[in-house]
């Protein structure tokens, strides 16, 4: 059985009221990997923003990930849970590179990879930057 870790995040207590719970991505994501056979070995929550890099939890699972010799599977919500700033996604971009790592962007029916074709990989990369602008377009 394939191993995988699970990401979670919320802005703020303001956004858990609009929907982006955590227990909502949790079930989601257990249910995902539940039916694609994924056991999940660790879940890790960040309750503040994406838009500066340094967020505690995001910075531990990239170090178990770092390390651990079986996990290769990411699970997380959409792009924009998993990061909305240029050097916490480089970060992902390598390390996805170096362990050979796939991201499980659930709700947007994507997965990252070795494997992944350029269009798929391209739209990634736009839906990063797109997580980007609109967390600094909102500020204005």
């Amino acid at each position: 059985m394939n191993t995988a870790v699970i990401y979670a995040r919320v802005s703020g207590r303001e956004q858990e009221r609009e929907g982006y719970s955590i227990p909502a991505q949790l079930k989601l994501l257990k249910e995902y990997a539940r039916q694609r056979s994924l056991h999940v070995v660790q879940e890790f929550v960040d309750v503040e923003s994406a838009k500066n890099p340094g967020r505690r939890e995001f910075g531990n699972m990239l170090r178990f990930l770092e390390t651990d010799e079986q996990c290769r599977v990411v699970l997380v919500e959409k792009t924009d849970r998993l990061t909305r700033n240029r050097t916490d996604a480089l970060r992902v971009e390598q390390l996805k590179q170096e362990r050979d790592i796939e991201i499980h962007l659930v709700k947007e029916s994507t997965v990252i990879g070795r494997d992944s074709r350029s269009q798929v990989r391209f739209t990634h990369d736009v839906r990063v930057a797109v997580a980007k602008f609109s967390r600094t377009f909102s500020k204005r």
